[in-house]
């Protein structure tokens, strides 16, 4: 037996019969041809159990592989296993950037697109829509490459998957030429943000804020391209050392929640700083936490936001991390929360070492109620039903699935049960 492995806020555990990191693509077909079920885990920043599996469990972080760029410099090969963090400095040293990404990078590239993993900006998609091919490796250990003009079906399954597909090795992504950007982070009273919000989004190319629930200020961060200022300086969205000890003592003596928060944020606060892109967009988060993420249809979103505030001061419930507002241009994938048009993102965070389930019990109702569709890696409780509802592109995506892993060798008991893919139900 393997030794057991855990995700980045604690709360997912697995057991695998094999935990592997894999030199060599020979060494990763050898894996995946013996398996009978296999999960790739990349950092363990997803909160539902994607990579829980009784069976192998492979980190691609270790598996050869080199970026390559086009000769137009539009475009990238990347291996699929790096970090963000590994990926966006290896493209600045190519002189080039993403397009976009989220405010944290240690994720792996393949799991990050698989997941549909987003930053803000009204203009700007997901990292999914990014991805122009795929280099994946099938059930029995072949390898294959997929694009819109090769095999069709199966690049559109792959740029929301989930895992489900195969192993991704390397996976060609759109990039523009490097930037730097210009970050303000400022404290406004959240009715201000609310009343400006539109001409925010209109005059910035990524704005977004947070706002805790006993707390009448939000903290509002944009980011515009600018030209560089010289070295850059560290910054936290907020102090991690101070937060962290008014976490824990929230997680200790639960009602102080509410009178310590008006501490955390006030009137005042403004920061500024300018670098490349890809210093600029990860933030520091050293505080452990527990997330759920609806994407809402633009209407929804300042109502669905309103009621839960509300909701949480009425139940008085211990909700000592902010909610995060943002914003993320429509797709056409298949299983995107963004298929059909721009939604606005509200994450809902739980310190990792308080109880969350019953927030998040408490408030994905109103999210749910009000259209919104949650982000896979991040806490939901939708069913077969539910995802079908959502997507009526997903019986679509479930054939493709069968065609190439008839067995579901990359299915576990929750994405079974998501699906409804018996065979894995008995066995992941």
């Amino acid at each position: 037996m393997a030794r057991g492995w855990k995700n980045w806020s604690g709360s997912v555990r697995s057991q695998p019969a094999v935990l592997a990191r894999p030199a060599m693509l020979a060494e990763l077909g050898g894996l995946v041809r013996r398996s009978a079920h296999v999960r790739i885990t990349g950092a363990g920043h997803s909160f539902t159990p994607l990579c829980d599996t009784s069976g192998t469990l492979i980190s691609l972080a270790d598996l050869e592989g080199e970026l390559e760029l086009s000769a137009d410099k539009a475009r990238a090969w990347a291996p699929a296993g790096w970090s963000l963090k590994k990926l966006t400095t290896a493209l600045w040293e190519k002189g080039v950037s993403l397009i976009n990404q989220g405010d944290v990078n240690p994720q792996a590239l393949a799991g990050a697109i698989a997941t549909g993993t987003h930053g803000t900006g009204a203009q700007l998609g997901s990292l999914s829509t990014a991805a122009r091919a795929f280099e994946l490796m099938l059930a029995d250990g072949s390898l294959v490459t997929c694009s819109a003009t090769e095999r069709a079906d199966l690049y559109e399954a792959a740029r929301l998957s989930l895992g489900l597909l195969g192993v991704a090795t390397r996976i060609e992504i759109d990039v523009l030429p490097a930037y730097h950007l210009e970050e303000k982070i400022e404290s406004h009273p959240l009715g201000d943000v609310e009343a400006q919000w539109s001409e925010l989004v209109a005059a910035n190319r990524h704005v977004e804020f947070w706002i805790f629930p006993y707390n009448d200020y939000a903290i509002l961060k944009r980011l515009n391209p600018a030209p560089s200022e010289g070295p850059l300086k560290r910054m936290s969205d907020m102090d991690d050392r101070a937060f962290s000890v008014i976490c824990d003592l929230c997680a200790t003596f639960p009602f102080l929640t509410r009178k310590l928060q008006p501490l955390i944020v006030g009137a005042g606060v403004k920061q500024r700083r300018v670098g490349p892109a890809y210093q600029i967009f990860p933030s520091d988060r050293s505080v452990r936490f527990e997330e759920m993420e609806y994407e809402m249809p633009l209407e929804a979103g300042w109502p669905a936001l309103r009621e839960a505030i509300e909701r949480i001061k009425a139940k008085k419930l211990p909700v000592t991390f902010p909610f995060e507002f943002r914003i993320t241009a429509g797709d056409d994938i298949w299983l995107s929360p963004f298929n059909g048009g721009p939604r606005l993102s509200i994450s809902m965070h739980q310190y990792a070492r308080m109880p969350w389930k019953g927030v998040f019990g408490e408030i994905e109702p109103i999210f749910r109620a009000h259209g919104g569709r949650p982000h896979w890696a991040k806490r939901h409780s939708l069913t077969a039903q539910d995802v079908n509802a959502l997507y009526p592109q997903a019986r679509r995506f479930g054939a493709v699935r069968a065609e190439y892993d008839p067995t579901a060798k990359f299915a576990n008991a929750h994405l079974a049960q998501l699906f409804s893919i018996d065979a894995a139900r008995k066995a992941a």
